[in-house]
């Protein structure tokens, strides 16, 4: 197909929470399943057996809120995220986010707590996407969120899109600390296997490899956006890897042995 001309159907996706979807993490596997699994096999297993839990941190629900709000609208963020926190009566202020007061407020929450200062960062993003050209077009048409499942080099699997443009392919929203160090970033947290992996399960689905872009956003002043389109050099070579891994993977089931990786002695030669 020419990616010109490139259309993918949306009445492919499955629509569900992300309750829902993070539920089956035991019986399909996602793109975090599997680079846990190339950083070290026994992390990946124990994250899996639930031995170890991942840990929300105040940046993770500030990137999440971030998420919600400029791909899935402000109506969306509103439903999501109770907002702001308790008035103190006597200065007309909002109670600090550590006292007694405010921590009784979050508790009869029954949803993600952002403070002002968060909510204030929150809307500073979504302006600094709102000003990048390329990046209002890649998310002003297509699906927040979709869902796809399939076989993928033997083993059920499963992803979660964070945009796609039926035109364009697959749009996916990271929010960073410092833009001009992002590149690096996109190695450190293996951005490129993460993309590969979306990209091949979806051709699962609808049979052709689609295009992929990243949109990032600085977390602080001057809240930079930019945008990258991910070679497909760089995305053929993520697809092997992630290829070989996943047969590693199965290996690793079938004898039930996790490895760390270091059983061996390395060579440290520091210059």
């Amino acid at each position: 197909m020419d990616k010109n001309n490139l259309y993918i159907p949306t009445d492919i996706f499955i629509t569900e929470p992300a309750e829902v979807y993070h539920a089956k993490a035991g019986q399909y596997l996602s793109s975090h399943q599997l680079i846990d699994f190339m950083k070290c096999p026994l992390l990946h297993h124990k994250k899996r057996m639930g031995i170890i839990q991942d840990q929300e941190t105040t940046s993770f629900l500030v990137g999440h809120a971030a998420h919600v709000r400029i791909l899935e609208g402000r109506a969306e963020y509103e439903s999501r995220f109770a907002m702001g926190g308790p008035i103190n009566p006597t200065t007309g202020k909002p109670y600090g986010s550590l006292t007694k007061k405010f921590a009784e407020w979050k508790e009869e929450q029954q949803k993600p707590v952002l403070t002002f200062e968060q909510m204030d960062l929150v809307e500073q993003m979504a302006r600094g996407v709102a000003i990048h050209d390329t990046a209002v077009d890649l998310i002003s048409y297509g699906i927040a969120e979709g869902v796809i499942r399939a076989d993928y080099c033997g083993i059920p699997c499963q992803i979660r899109l964070d945009w796609l443009n039926p035109n364009r392919g697959i749009v996916d929203f990271k929010t960073c600390d410092d833009l001009t160090w992002f590149e690096a970033d996109a190695r450190r947290y293996r951005y490129h296997n993460q993309m590969a992996f979306y990209q091949s399960v979806l051709k699962e689905a609808i049979g052709i490899y689609v295009p992929v872009h990243l949109i990032a956003i600085e977390k602080k002043e001057p809240h930079r956006c930019g945008v990258w389109r991910v070679s497909d050099d760089c995305l053929a070579m993520a697809r092997h890897d992630n290829e070989a891994a996943i047969d590693r993977l199965m290996s690793c089931r079938n004898k039930d042995i996790w490895p760390t990786g270091y059983e061996e002695v390395r060579l440290l030669d520091v210059a």
